[in-house]
């Protein structure tokens, strides 16, 4: 089992984390305008990189979303980052 680690909880086993997609795969802006290819790219395509990718996850525990960069090669993740601020 992989051990991953919460930016808020700290080391846990993979199970208790939901993958969240790709990390700077931003959503399309305009609404209704968004064609359809720009709204399927958003979807569907993926860089799938070999070697670090940042990635977003959420700890299904404490509910807490942050960004984790993993080797996926070697399945190494670097313990996660928050989003945004934490108050």
């Amino acid at each position: 089992m992989q051990i991953f680690s919460c930016p808020f909880c700290g080391p846990r086993p993979e199970t208790e984390f939901h993958f969240g997609g790709e990390a700077g795969n931003d959503r399309p802006g305009g609404g209704a305008s968004v064609s359809a290819a720009d709204w399927a790219a958003y979807l569907h395509l993926r860089d799938n990189p070999k070697g670090t990718a940042r990635e977003i996850w959420m700890h299904t525990t404490c509910l807490e979303v942050f960004v984790m960069e993993r080797d996926t090669l070697t399945m190494r993740a670097q313990p996660g980052h928050a989003l945004g601020s934490h108050g």
